[in-house]
């Protein structure tokens, strides 16, 4: 069976770190698309013995203390750790491409990614760029992805992303709501085996709404939407709009398989509090799985053998659970 193919994102974050430190747990299991001096002179910084071979000499049986890498040129090989250069921007998009390309090409199975720094891309020439979810799903020209991220026992997926709170009410319509959901559905029904999946969806405003008293998206837009999914899949568990401030209580998350939050900070810090550096993220509605790491490019840990290796470690364990 083919492996996964795992970027490690900017080369002065903590992407190469990982990537190393994981080797030596042995916890590495795939390719990494790289410029192979970057790894090593990272891993002389931090002191590590990786051997670093060439992706066609992989050998899965032989992963502990050795990094696989299928090389792509950086535009600056020597970028110190700590520094995040708007120079690499391209290099960083680069080596997605690439790995997509070998997905497609039946040499991959799945995408594993690290961290990259928005600004960064941005400044070097990319001014579009607002995240990995959005740009893999213009890669692929789909009309719509998602994103969730997931704990050990927490799984929450966004209508609206990387969005201003001012910009955020008139984002959420119907249309999307339904969109949104039906991309959630089919994933867990086909991507989980998940047949019929428990879907909570919550309120966007305090208490849902409180029957209009505190806002009306409730009433006009959210309920209307799950109206229309509930006739269209009956079998399906879909419950909402649910105030956000009780839909996370233990005895209530335990019964959904995932929660739709309105924006990206309603449902993205109980994730982050219940496990972040081992949660991760995974892009919905993709032909190809996608998962990646939860957290950023942490210049300040960069080179210093100080980051946790928890949520790449749990990003290629959860790639390769949903492609084997």
């Amino acid at each position: 069976m083919t492996t996964l193919a795992i970027t490690p994102g900017d080369p002065g974050g903590i992407g190469p770190d990982l990537c190393i430190q994981a080797a030596i747990q042995g916890e590495l299991d795939g390719i990494v698309i790289a410029d192979p001096e970057i790894i090593k002179r990272r891993a002389d910084i931090l002191g590590l013995p990786v051997s670093i071979m060439h992706a066609d000499d992989f050998d899965p049986g032989r992963t502990q203390g050795i990094i696989y890498v299928d090389p792509v040129a950086s535009s600056n090989p020597t970028n110190p750790p700590g520094i995040s250069d708007p120079i690499n921007a391209g290099y960083c998009l680069q080596s997605i491409e690439y790995a997509l390309h070998g997905i497609e090409a039946g040499r991959f199975r799945a995408l594993v990614t690290g961290p990259v720094n928005k600004a960064t891309i941005r400044d070097g020439g990319f001014g579009s760029f607002t995240g990995h979810t959005e740009f893999l799903r213009d890669f692929f020209g789909m009309p719509e992805v998602v994103m969730m991220l997931a704990s050990a026992d927490c799984r929450v997926a966004l209508v609206t992303t990387h969005l201003p709170l001012s910009d955020i009410a008139k984002a959420i319509t119907q249309e999307r709501i339904e969109t949104i959901t039906t991309i959630v559905i089919e994933a867990f029904q086909q991507v989980f085996q998940i047949p019929h999946p428990r879907i909570h969806v919550l309120g966007l405003n305090p208490h849902a709404g409180e029957g209009g008293h505190l806002g009306r998206e409730e009433i006009e837009v959210i309920q209307p939407a799950l109206e229309v999914l509930r006739k269209r899949q009956p079998d399906i568990h879909l419950e909402g709009p649910l105030p956000a401030d009780t839909a996370f209580t233990p005895a209530i998350r335990s019964q959904a398989d995932c929660t739709i939050a309105m924006y990206h900070d309603q449902g993205l810090p109980v994730v982050k509090y219940h496990g972040f550096g081992d949660s991760i993220n995974i892009t919905l509605g993709l032909p190809v799985v996608r998962t990646s790491v939860d957290h950023g490019t942490a210049l300040n840990l960069a080179g210093k053998g100080l980051a946790s290796t928890g949520g790449l470690v749990a990003a290629i364990r959860e790639a390769k659970r949903l492609t084997t």
